[in-house]
């Protein structure tokens, strides 16, 4: 095997140079469906350090800063795609074929979409391909999973009023298949008060458990904060049910949306303080995650890629200026004004939301700097 530091060099680019590159061809590719004109085609920002230019005039290039790309459009005053508005204003109307800026409105939003909705087709089809290879996981015996066995040493379940042979049937309304569900139904939440309901001698019956707590550590030294309540369930075996192509593309919209209802969940409590700031991470520490990934083996490694893809979407579609999601605001808000938001104001906008963007990248960078080893954590 080789050493781990082998793969955090190898995983970081295999991980974001190809979602960087999907993203961006969405952008691209609509774009030129509408014809609008693509001047410049970018992997990393800054300094290009190698390019050419095809026959349409766009210059394709890998440039410095290997933390994202652009695509720039014909009339964006810089790759952020901040309107030329003063230029927009006097230009002819030969000038304006191939611009962006002079589009119709719904093909502006469609191209701007385009870019994080290549993302999430990434992770549907990443997804869709592991539940048609290997199948759903179902428990082998549905009830045995659900029915508390045991309680741990500390469990607040047991304290709450739980007893072994109760069945567990939902978790705060969510109803409940697989002990897996049980465990992702609380883990998200610890230290918070869950109203769990169980079958017990045929009636249903609900308690209010506290979750403890607890910190946890995977095998390469990642730490994270989950939710327990100390039950063991009389089961644990899965088995696997063949998928077709529906049924797989369904299994993998469905699982999608669990992982962007725990990234929401994730962010909200780290804005309420339920978590640490020291939980979200930055490009460090999606290198040092891509590594440990790659080690593991493809399966690990493109379950990866499928979940850093998903939250890029998330991500870009934050309704943050300079972000796909502030484009489609301000899209959102000329529709309803029937006609642009001003010059003034659109620029003080975006220039906010680029140093929003770029003070949140400096914030999690020393944040996961300061988590490395070298400084003691």
């Amino acid at each position: 095997m080789l050493p781990l530091w082998v793969y955090y060099v190898l995983g970081f680019p295999l991980l974001l140079g190809p979602l960087i590159t999907v993203h961006e061809l969405g952008h691209y590719l609509v774009g030129r469906w509408f014809g609008v004109q693509a001047e410049a085609f970018s992997i990393g920002f800054g300094k290009e350090i190698w390019g050419f230019t095809d026959k349409r005039g766009t210059r394709w290039k890998l440039s410095a800063l290997p933390l994202g790309g652009y695509v720039q459009f014909k009339g964006d005053m810089n790759p952020a795609s901040i309107p030329d508005t003063a230029a927009a204003e006097q230009v002819s109307a030969e000038e304006r074929v191939g611009s962006f800026h002079h589009a119709a409105l719904w093909k502006r939003a469609l191209i701007v979409f385009a870019g994080p909705a290549t993302n999430i087709l990434v992770t549907l089809a990443i997804f869709a391909s592991f539940f048609a290879f290997y199948g759903k996981p179902v428990p082998a015996d549905a009830d045995s999973q659900l029915t508390i066995a045991e309680f741990a040493e500390t469990s607040p379940a047991r304290e709450a009023g739980l007893r072994a042979g109760d069945r567990i049937v939902l978790v705060e309304g969510e109803t409940m298949e697989s002990f897996r569900d049980v465990q992702n139904a609380i883990m998200m939440y610890p230290g918070r008060t869950l109203d769990i309901t169980v079958l017990r001698d045929g009636a249903r019956e609900t308690f209010a458990v506290t979750t403890e707590s607890r910190e946890v550590e995977d095998g390469f030294g990642n730490k994270s904060k989950i939710g327990l309540v100390g039950i063991q369930a009389a089961e644990a075996e899965m088995t696997y049910e063949p998928q077709g192509i529906v049924g797989s593309l369904g299994l993998a919209v469905d699982h999608s949306i669990g992982v962007v209802d725990m990234m929401i969940t994730g962010v909200a409590q780290i804005f309420t303080g339920e978590r640490s700031v020291q939980e979200l991470g930055g490009p460090v520490k999606i290198a040092k995650f891509s590594g440990e990934q790659l080690s593991m083996g493809a399966l690990a490694f493109t379950n990866f890629v499928a979940l850093i893809s998903l939250n890029l979407a998330f991500i870009n579609l934050l309704p943050i200026p300079a972000l796909d999601g502030g484009h489609l605001a301000f899209y959102a808000a000329e529709a309803v004004r029937r006609k642009p938001i001003g010059p003034r104001g659109t620029e003080v906008a975006y220039r906010a939301g680029v140093a929003l963007v770029l003070a949140l990248m400096v914030f999690v960078t020393i944040n996961d700097l300061a988590g490395l080893p070298i400084f003691g954590n």
